[in-house]
C-alpha cells in the first residue's frame, strides 16, 4: 500500500485499484508488474483525485466532472 509520510508520521493510504485488473492489463500488454508498481499507481490516482477536487472547487462547484482530470498541456 502506498504511504503518505505526514511530518514523522507515515499513513497508509487505502488501495483505490483492483491489483489483479492492473495486473492482467499490464501482462496482455506484454509487460511484467513490479512490487511497487501498484502503490505507484495508487499514489498517483490519489494525487489526481486531489488535483480534480482543487479544480471543481476553483471553478465554485462541488461537483467532480470528468474535465476536471484531464490536465492541460
Amino acid at each position: 500500500m502506498a504511504k503518505k509520510k505526514a511530518g514523522k508520521q507515515t499513513k497508509e493510504l487505502e488501495s483505490l485499484v483492483v491489483g489483479s485488473k492492473v495486473k492482467a492489463l499490464i501482462k496482455d500488454a506484454g509487460c511484467n508488474t513490479a512490487g511497487d508498481a501498484l502503490d505507484g499507481l495508487n499514489g498517483w490516482l490519489y494525487w489526481l483525485i486531489q488535483q480534480a477536487t482543487k479544480r471543481a472547487e476553483a471553478n465554485g462547484r462541488k461537483t467532480v466532472r470528468a474535465h476536471d482530470f484531464i490536465l492541460p498541456m
